[in-house]
């Protein structure tokens, strides 16, 4: 009896398994789908790059000596022409007093010689007189008017050394006024890279002493766009930006250029696209990091569909060899899909817009097939793996 009773429970459960499955079977197909919505789709490229003043001037040295002075700090505003470093000028100054003091000897040198060419000039006129009467040699008046052409010529010597001392004595001036380390525009100091007492060398190139950022109000971004995406950036499009010191703050710029050089880093190419800013606050620094999004093109109100709901193909179907234009999306009727020709237009990579096709708002489009039967047809609208 109770043998009968075991036997008759496993065949009422493997028919019940049976039915379970030929149910399950008879039920169909089952999808995953979405809505279609209307709204707004923005086509953008992303990029990253560096915070940058529009104007920033390397503030230098052309002197060499031991800083004596600083006028100014980090972020210390300053004005074209302001004293903002001194170099000691002993050196200098005593350069400039032996430049005066030859200066004065040339001038000394060159009255002596005007002097003695006087005297040559008195000499060679009694000697032709002398000469007349018959009181001297020829060869004492050839030796005065000798006298008279090598006085002149040491006067013109003379002149020369005045003006070889005068020049040097204007390099000495130039270099003691070099002492002074003067701001060369209006702006900000950035970045200070020298203490009192330290010395500067300028033998071979000239030191940087201060970095001067002439308007923080206007910044500008140097981003990276990769060679890809390089085509569709074009002068005046709008730019949306964020730094990670302020996480939920959108930045707003402008694509200002777009320059030709390529920047090529480890066999990938990009170039470099300067984005204009306004920085009235003074929240943005140079040197911060900037997530940017380049604005390609802003549609409002279209219908739009999940970018997976193209890429969707029932297994008995075929992907059409059409390019971007003629497309397909699949929508379920009589529980079974039905394939809509549709023409897409932007998308942000998330969603497309649809330009042309039979879709109405609200209407739900197939993403993918579920269940152990239709494997095959989500392997249709998937990449195969790779091992």
């Amino acid at each position: 009896m109770k043998k009968a009773i075991v036997i008759i429970s496993i065949v009422l459960l493997a028919a019940a398994a049976v039915f379970f499955f030929w149910q399950k079977d008879k039920g169909g197909q089952k999808f995953r789908t979405e809505k279609v919505t209307r709204g707004d789709i923005v086509e953008a490229v992303t990029a990253t790059g560096t915070v940058n003043a529009v104007t920033t001037v390397l503030v230098g040295t052309q002197v060499s000596g031991t800083v004596k002075k600083i006028h100014v700090d980090f972020n210390s505003p300053v004005k074209n022409g302001q004293l903002i470093a001194e170099i000691d000028p002993a050196t200098f100054e005593a350069q400039l007093d032996q430049a005066r003091a030859n200066v004065q000897n040339a001038r000394a040198n060159h009255e002596k010689a005007e002097a003695t060419l006087a005297d040559s000039k008195r000499t060679l006129a009694r000697n032709r007189e002398l000469f007349s009467k018959g009181y001297i040699a020829r060869s004492d008046l050839d030796s005065a008017e000798t006298n008279v052409e090598t006085n002149a010529a040491l006067v013109g010597s003379a002149r020369a050394q005045i003006a070889q001392a005068s020049a040097a004595m204007k390099i000495s001036e130039t270099n003691l006024r070099y002492t002074r380390i003067i701001s060369p525009v209006d702006g900000t100091v950035i970045s200070r890279n020298v203490d009192v007492g330290q010395t500067v060398a300028a033998s071979f190139q000239t030191p940087t002493l201060f970095t001067i950022a002439q308007d923080l109000t206007k910044m500008q971004i140097d981003a990276n766009v990769d060679e890809s995406d390089i085509g569709r950036i074009k002068v005046g499009q709008a730019v949306d930006f964020s730094v990670d010191a302020y996480p939920d703050i959108t930045f707003k710029g402008m694509v200002s250029q777009v320059r030709s050089a390529p920047i090529t880093v480890q066999n990938v190419v990009t170039y470099d696209v300067v984005v204009k800013v306004d920085n009235p606050e003074l929240k943005l620094k140079p040197g911060m990091t900037a997530n940017v999004t380049l604005i390609i093109a802003v549609k409002k109100d279209v219908i739009k569909v999940p970018n997976a709901a193209l890429r969707f193909r029932p297994v008995e179907k075929e992907r059409p060899a059409g390019g971007k234009k003629g497309q397909t999306v699949y929508i379920i009727e009589n529980t079974k899909p039905k394939k809509i020709s549709v023409t897409v237009g932007t998308s942000d990579g998330n969603l497309t817009e649809i330009v042309t096709g039979e879709l109405r708002e609200g209407q739900e489009v197939i993403l993918e097939a579920l269940g152990a039967k239709d494997n095959k047809a989500n392997s249709a609208s998937r990449p195969p793996r790779m091992f």
